[in-house]
């Protein structure tokens, strides 16, 4: 499947949406879709407004667009009469533009439940349905992402995706709130850099529930290559905010280094193995062979050794630039410990 629709074939796009489902009603649902958006092309934007159209018919849909003036335009141009298209508040100041347009979203949301989704995750039916119920429950859903197409730097991400879900639950592109909630607490801080950590942090020290199903899977586009190469120290970057993390990161280059040193090759090895049957453990999780398939285990040891490189290049850019580099900024802090959350809350 390719990630876009060609331009003008409408029908194809909403077949791939389900549309045309012998002519089966979509099932409308009382539940808000916010997408903060912030483009700098619009290559995607005839695939995403096949799929905004598919929304609209079952959810209300907001799009808090912090694009360009013309690209904006041309947006709203795109979507006039199918969703309500709203920049991104004045009023609020922010490092993280993401955060922004998610508190200006759930503000402006007209239902209690709300989805916040990046421009590349692709819900279907079952899944918003998933979703809606369980935020009956609890005040955030943490549905899975997984990757559709699979190109080779997506088969890599997945390496990672695999060993957080053996380990705990991994942090996809969409999370899931209950608008009250979200308000009661004030939102989230919206200068940190790992945003989705910062609002199941926030929820927390709020005394907020959550859910983190593994069985609830969300399509996600992958990014093209060179998006994927220019987000590896940036991702790294997460990992100031989760110490066990950061040093498990730090600890692979100089463990694959003594290694080396001492000529014990079967520990490298012995070390790959365990890797790839942690992540295996992960992907037959919760049913998920029906969508990791067999070889993305075998990423897992890639991705680790990527990390290791790339986490003392975040380090570095922490201590030799104050930050990592975000848009025309730069960003310091990762997110916050929950224990200062709870502080400022209490």
């Amino acid at each position: 499947m390719s990630l876009f629709s060609p331009p003008g074939d409408a029908r194809r796009a909403a077949r791939r949406w389900g549309v045309d489902r012998a002519g089966a009603s979509p099932v409308h649902l009382p539940m808000t879709y916010v997408l903060p958006l912030r483009w700098h092309t619009d290559t995607g934007l005839a695939e995403l407004t096949g799929y905004l159209r598919w929304l609209a018919d079952r959810v209300e849909v907001i799009v808090v667009d912090g694009s360009a003036p013309d690209s904006f335009a041309r947006h709203a141009d795109a979507w006039r009469g199918l969703v309500r298209h709203l920049p991104p508040d004045a009023t609020a100041n922010g490092l993280n533009g993401k955060v922004l347009g998610v508190r200006t979203g759930v503000r402006a949301a007209g239902h209690e439940h709300v989805v916040i989704a990046d421009d590349d995750v692709r819900y279907d039916e079952t899944g918003l349905t998933a979703v809606h119920r369980l935020l009956g429950r609890v005040d955030l859903v943490r549905p899975q992402n997984y990757f559709d197409p699979l190109p080779w730097h997506a088969w890599w991400d997945t390496g990672r995706t695999l060993l957080n879900r053996a380990l705990g639950a991994d942090y996809p592109g969409t999370l899931a709130v209950r608008r009250s909630t979200f308000l009661t607490m004030g939102g989230y801080d919206p200068d940190v850099l790992f945003e989705n950590l910062e609002l199941i942090r926030t929820l927390r020290a709020n005394d907020g529930t959550e859910a983190a199903p593994a069985w609830l899977y969300v399509r996600r586009l992958p990014p093209d290559a060179a998006h994927f190469r220019g987000q590896r120290v940036r991702q790294a970057y997460d990992d100031l905010a989760q110490p066990a993390r950061l040093l498990t990161a730090l600890a692979v280059l100089p463990a694959l280094a003594a290694a080396v040193a001492a000529r014990r090759p079967t520990l490298v090895l012995g070390a790959a193995a365990g890797t790839v049957a942690l992540a295996e453990v992960g992907r037959r999780r919760a049913g998920g062979t029906a969508v990791f398939p067999a070889a993305t285990a075998l990423a897992a040891p890639v991705w680790l050794l990527e990390r290791g490189v790339c986490g003392w290049l975040a380090v570095a850019q922490r201590f030799l630039f104050g930050g990592v580099r975000y848009g025309d900024t730069r960003i310091r802090r990762a997110a916050h410990p929950i224990r200062a959350l709870r502080r400022r809350h209490h």
